[in-house]
């Protein structure tokens, strides 16, 4: 049999002794008792047992706890109903010292139910006098293991609030702070009873709190929870640092859906917000490599690579970025960097995010400008070492600008953060890359420096590519240019205009000419060919066949004659073949006589008549050996045009060769302006950009 454990309590028995009663709660007179409270929940029963321990008042709680109806329970001796045989003398001794004591008695004693089952209930038991002096003894109670159970509910919720390491705070419904646990009190180094009745604006006044209590109020008027809100600002407890935290925001509802406040749980993210920050920022970076890797260089020219480079960085790495070549290395005369001195440098592109007063400070692409050994960009190639202001004073200013109006122009922009890192490749510092920042607040870090070298890096490589092939490209049409003729002779009879226009790539340059010959008796000899290979060494090829050219026509021999002994020589030429069109303008007779060495068909405009390609005996290309040569002739009265082309002008890669010569007829018949017009239009219409083979193109017209 259980005995009774009791705690003694002296003096009187105020209401907050009771379970689920307290200060601070607020009732409504009049309201029905349908909704569940604590004191519901436990079932609390109420007895009252006058002096001589007759029971006098039976609640009906008190039938639920002990299973006695009050008929059976009124007017009975409370020991006797209630208590076991083996208790009633303890009974009856706390009885006594409870009712003529007056010491209040609370613990658990052993009861037995109507069942005949003993049940330990939880008991308050205190005095009570009324108003004819009379004494009563009011016992509270309850099963004690639902006591038990609430108050180990209630002993774990204490303990999860107090010691969570998580922020929790419950605000009533005008905001205020009614609860804070220790967490929450750390997290914002404030004492825990400073928050009570205060909102949260007054304790924090360095995070939105506006926006908070925006939140707060939604989750009051619609019982949705908020999960998850971010917050960034900074409280007492670490003033000098922003922290992100998360919080989370939960609606408290009591009896009957009445809404009591509000529970937030403020969890400090700050580590994770950074590390996902960082995790954010390399996907960025590596992003941007890749872009670089498929944006930068995708031509053979210095400028356009240049372009691409600032297009690149802008406004991902920097708000305004230029891009700036030692001249001397575009001239490739530059042994290497010297140690001291100024250097002078070409602008090669400028770009920024958005208008900026900084834009005007940096040097127009394609101007030259000199900086001195005290400026940074210059040490920046001088030492081949990145430069790195992450905050710009007015003295740094003045080493960054090429004047002190760039200066002052760079400082009413806001720039506050400047970097520049050297454009190496194979070795040789060629330039530098210029970045500033003036709308994002941030500066420049270590982690910008790595990401600037790596594009620089690349974007090198492709400036130097470019810059030496524009050197082999600009050689090889030099050469081609040399050897072809000058303007054309003015002839009798006849009008001529030509065009010579170099591959897009340096080693395509070098195979087509053209030639007008002046022969006796007022002929004239106009020669179009291709020498099939490319290079500085297919130019070298034409221009030997260009001079044997003009040799053979002087000695008067027919074009299929001439077109003989060309081949001769091109066949002694080794790994070397060409294709040619030789014609003979007679103006005395009105014709002209042609022959073909594999050279595409030239186009006749008649003056009275539709254009059309001359039919011809193709023959073999130069060089082949062995083939056999037909001379043709032509009519060409006065008026008449004669069109002679390489195929540069028509081949693409994507259309037949039929069309396109259909085209150059239609183009030719449609087209009957001035001879020097009429080659540009054709070389507009015909040939594309970046075209990967060189064109030459001749017109003739009879002048009669």
């Amino acid at each position: 049999m259980e005995t009774s454990t009791a705690r003694r309590e002296e003096g009187s028995v105020t209401a907050g002794s009771f379970p689920g009663t307290g200060t601070g709660t607020t009732g409504r007179v009049g309201m029905p008792l349908d909704g569940r409270g604590l004191l519901d929940v436990l079932g609390v029963a109420a007895v009252v047992v006058d002096a001589r321990g007759r029971i006098v008042l039976w609640s009906p709680q008190a039938e639920k706890l002990f299973g006695f109806r009050a008929d059976e329970a009124l007017g009975r001796y409370v020991a006797r109903l209630i208590v076991g045989e083996e208790h009633r003398e303890e009974a009856m001794r706390l009885f006594g010292e409870v009712l003529h004591g007056g010491t209040a008695w609370a613990g658990t004693f052993p009861v037995r139910h109507k069942d005949g089952s003993v049940r330990r209930v939880e008991f308050r038991n205190m005095r009570l006098t009324d108003d004819l002096g009379d004494l009563y003894a009011l016992g509270i109670a309850a099963d004690g293991a639902a006591v038990e159970r609430i108050e180990t509910e209630l002993a774990l919720s204490d303990r999860l609030v107090s010691q969570s390491p998580i922020g929790l705070a419950v605000l009533d419904t005008e905001l205020r702070y009614v609860l804070v646990n220790p967490a929450l009190e750390r997290i914002n180094g404030v004492p825990a009873a400073a928050h009570l009745g205060r909102r949260i604006g007054d304790m924090l006044p360095q995070v939105d709190a506006e926006a908070m209590e925006a939140a707060l109020r939604t989750v009051l008027a619609t019982g949705e929870p908020v999960l998850d809100h971010s917050v960034v600002g900074r409280t007492p407890a670490d003033p000098e640092r922003e922290h992100t935290w998360s919080l989370s925001f939960y609606r408290l509802e009591g009896a009957e859906g009445r809404v009591q406040g509000v529970a937030a749980s403020v969890i400090d993210v700050t580590e994770r917000h950074r590390a996902d920050a960082d995790a954010d920022r390399s996907r960025r970076r590596l992003a941007l490599i890749a872009d670089a890797s498929a944006r930068v260089g995708t031509t053979l020219e210095v400028e356009r690579t240049a372009d691409e480079l600032a297009s690149v960085v802008v406004p991902e790495l920097a708000d305004i970025a230029a891009v700036d070549v030692l001249d001397s290395v575009l001239a490739l005369r530059r042994p290497g960097a010297p140690e001291e001195g100024p250097e002078l440098f070409r602008a090669l592109a400028v770009k920024a995010g958005s208008r900026t007063e900084a834009l005007p400070a940096a040097d127009p692409p394609g101007e030259v400008a000199m900086y001195g050994a005290d400026r940074l960009v210059t040490r920046c190639v001088h030492t081949g070492l990145p430069v790195l202001v992450e905050h710009v004073g007015p003295g740094d200013l003045a080493r960054i600008a090429r004047s002190p109006e760039a200066a002052e122009l760079l400082a009413r922009a806001g720039v506050h953060s400047y970097l520049a890192v050297p454009l190496i490749a194979r070795g040789e510092v060629l330039g530098a890359l210029d970045l500033k920042r003036d709308r994002n607040a941030l500066p420049f870090d270590g982690d910008d420096v790595l990401l600037a070298t790596e594009l620089a890096a690349r974007a090198a490589v492709s400036i130097d590519n470019a810059r030496w092939y524009q050197s082999v490209r600009n050689s090889a049409v030099t050469l081609q240019r040399s050897l072809l003729p000058g303007a054309p002779p003015v002839r009798t009879g006849l009008e001529v205009a030509a065009r010579y226009q170099p591959a897009h790539a340096s080693s395509e340059v070098g195979g087509d000419w053209y030639d007008v010959i002046a022969l006796p008796d007022d002929k004239t000899a106009l020669v179009v060919g291709d020498v099939m290979g490319s290079g500085i060494d297919a130019a070298a090829t034409m221009g030997r066949l260009r001079t044997a050219t003009c040799a053979f026509a002087d000695l008067d021999l027919s074009p299929a004659q001439v077109l003989r002994h060309l081949d001769r020589i091109t066949a002694g030429l080794e790994h070397y073949i060409a294709t040619c069109l030789f014609a003979v303008h007679d103006p005395v007779r009105q014709r002209c006589r042609i022959a073909n060495a594999g050279h595409l068909p030239p186009v006749r405009v008649p003056v009275d008549g539709p254009a059309e390609l001359v039919r011809l005996s193709t023959g073999v290309p130069l060089g082949v050996g062995g083939g056999t040569f037909r001379t043709t002739r032509v009519p060409f009265r006065p008026g008449d045009r004669l069109v002679l082309y390489t195929d540069g002008l028509i081949e693409t890669r994507h259309e037949a060769i039929d069309e396109r010569l259909d085209l150059l007829v239609r183009l030719l018949d449609e087209d009957r302006g001035p001879l020097e017009e009429t080659c540009d239009r054709l070389l507009r219409a015909l040939r594309r950009p970046g075209a990967p083979d060189d064109v030459a193109l001749l017109i003739a017209r009879s002048t009669g």
